[in-house]
């Protein structure tokens, strides 16, 4: 259900609230933007909260005001708020202590590098398998899902059978070859299979992606928060970024995976709670929103046309299920879960837990939205008409939920930021251990890897969390647009790679460059020069990748014998 895996091109819903548009995108990135205080007071507020939360005692409301031109925010003061109260702040804060202290109860279980980046090959496969489905959930997905049903309708509900239908690929066809080789990345098959060049710029675009995708991961939520709980934007970076590393580099894939299930649950009950509260609201409850979602064509699922330019039923089905395997073929981040359960029949069961939890909780986030739209509608006075459509769910949380409630669902947009933000983290870590040090220095002691892999994820922790500082700071336009459009280019074409290493005998290393080079034109060039809805990029990419590579394989292949390991 992530959609930051999905490749995209550019995509809008800039209407208001009171209008019910049928757009065909949604931008995360036009969250309402909110006011934050002076960037140097950032570390003292994180200190404070932390010790606030430790002691119980009632928070101060966060110094504002004196936030960069480009991040203020006039509904603030319409809103007549001042903030969450102080049970908020005690809530949130008691999840903060939490999520750290579980994470830090794997701290010194690393004996090397195995335990820290496969934990040992010991995870039960539910925990594998929620941990899955947490990494490609983001707080971004989290809020604009609400937000883009509240505005038009359940069109891209099919869209989440992308991973029921790929599951069965996935655990018959590719997990057999990743749990049969001796490999700790995705990346290793490919040196087996097409030579060690290919291996590194697979790694290495992987590494890019994750490098743009975890500041984006915690910039975008940030500007949420900063608009629902009038918070300093550099504090909610700093607070997401910090503790992530923390718990990260001293407990490895273990505490990523037990904290992954903690904000899992919390951050399906932060949903359901939504639900529930806004039921409680209305007369009639739960079959009054039904009855109003269905008067406006709420539920409206399928478009049946051939037209490849919108979310027809066929490009949101066909689309997503060729995107699916993107991230379960191709990214480092969901293919180690495959490798720390103990047997491969536990990491197939894994991979079903994560296609079995996609639906219901589907379920969940679009009848949040039209929830929403039957709750405005029944109380249009509580709404301001010039909010934008994408901050609804903030708007909601600010204004309507009891106090104590508020900061759990703040928990819960937390809980989703950090569970991406952790996976990115040591999966970076494990690739540039595995795939660039180790290869270059394969004497070093482990104890001596192990070390470095956890300086490895400090810096990079820092490093992301800087780069969402610096677009805190700065007027940087359509990053969501051009994070989606990297995925979409290379994210395919890349799974291309994979698709015909497994499937084809005759494929060798020209051809899989060759396939790889024109898979990314292709995708970049239909991006530019056409209508094609972007659910497609990703199916375009793999499909030229592979028909290519295959061709370019057969014309060279008595040049460049085929790697059959």
């Amino acid at each position: 259900m992530n959609w930051n895996r999905n490749s995209a091109g550019s995509a809008s819903l800039t209407g208001r609230c009171q209008k019910n548009e049928r757009g065909d995108g949604v931008s995360p990135r036009s969250f309402l933007l909110g006011a934050g205080g002076p960037g140097r007071r950032a570390p003292v507020l994180f200190c404070v909260l932390l010790l606030a939360s430790v002691a119980g005692g009632a928070m101060p409301q966060p110094i504002v005001g004196g936030a960069p031109a480009h991040l203020s925010n006039p509904l603030i003061a319409a809103a007549g708020r001042t903030g969450f109260s102080a049970l908020d702040y005690i809530t949130w804060g008691a999840y903060l202590v939490g999520i750290l202290i579980v994470g830090l109860c794997f701290t010194g279980r690393d004996k090397g590098t195995s335990e820290f980046f496969l934990g040992g090959r010991r995870i039960p496969w539910w925990a594998a398998g929620i941990s899955i489905f947490g990494t490609q959930l983001s707080a971004i997905t989290f809020m604009a899902i609400p937000a883009k049903v509240y505005a038009t309708d359940w069109v891209y509900m099919p869209a989440q059978a992308g991973i029921v239908i790929v599951a069965p690929v996935i655990v018959y066809f590719y997990l057999p070859f990743f749990r049969r080789r001796n490999i700790t990345t995705a990346y290793e098959y490919l040196e087996q299979r097409f030579g060690y060049p290919l291996r590194v710029f697979a790694a290495g675009v992987f590494c890019l992606m994750q490098l743009g995708r975890m500041a984006i991961v915690l910039f975008l939520p940030a500007l949420a928060l900063s608009t629902a709980a009038h918070l300093n934007i550099y504090l909610c970076i700093l607070i997401m970024g910090i503790l992530c590393t923390i718990y990260t580099a001293l407990g490895g894939i273990e505490a990523v995976i037990w904290t992954d299930v903690v904000q899992v649950f919390v951050l399906m009950g932060g949903a359901v709670l939504c639900v529930v509260i806004i039921a409680s609201r209305i007369a009639g409850g739960v079959p009054a929103i039904v009855e109003m979602g269905m008067a406006a064509d709420k539920f409206r699922m399928a478009r049946f046309t051939w037209d490849y330019t919108t979310t027809a039923v066929w490009v949101v089905l066909v689309g997503n299920a060729l995107a699916c395997l993107v991230p379960y073929s191709a990214d480092q981040t969901v293919v180690q879960r495959y490798l720390t359960t103990a047997t491969e029949k536990q990491a197939a069961k894994a991979i079903w837990t994560n296609a079995a939890l996609t639906l219901p909780s589907s379920l969940i986030f679009f009848f949040l939205g039209t929830a929403l739209y039957a709750f405005y509608q029944t109380l249009p006075d509580r709404l301001n008409a010039n909010l934008s459509t994408d901050a609804i769910l903030p708007w909601f949380i600010v204004r309507e939920l009891p106090s104590g409630v508020a900061g759990i669902i703040l928990a819960a947009i937390f809980a989703a930021s950090m569970s991406s933000l952790d996976s990115s983290l040591n999966s970076m870590a494990t690739v540039v251990m595995t795939d660039f040090y180790s290869r270059v220095r394969p004497d070093t002691a482990d104890s001596r890897r192990l070390a470095l892999a956890r300086a490895i994820t400090v810096g990079l922790g820092l490093f992301a969390t800087a780069c969402a500082l610096l677009m805190a700071c700065y007027p940087i336009q359509s990053l969501w647009d051009l994070f989606l459009t990297l995925v979409g280019l290379l994210g395919g074409p890349l799974a291309g790679v994979f698709a015909l290493g497994m499937f084809t005998r005759r494929a060798n290393a020209a051809g899989a460059v060759a396939g790889l080079a024109l898979g990314a034109v292709v995708v970049f060039c239909v991006h530019q020069f056409t209508q094609v809805h972007f659910f497609l990029y990703a199916g375009i990419g793999i499909a030229v990748c592979v028909s290519a590579g295959y061709a370019v394989s057969v014309l060279f292949s008595a040049g460049s014998a085929a790697r059959l390991p």
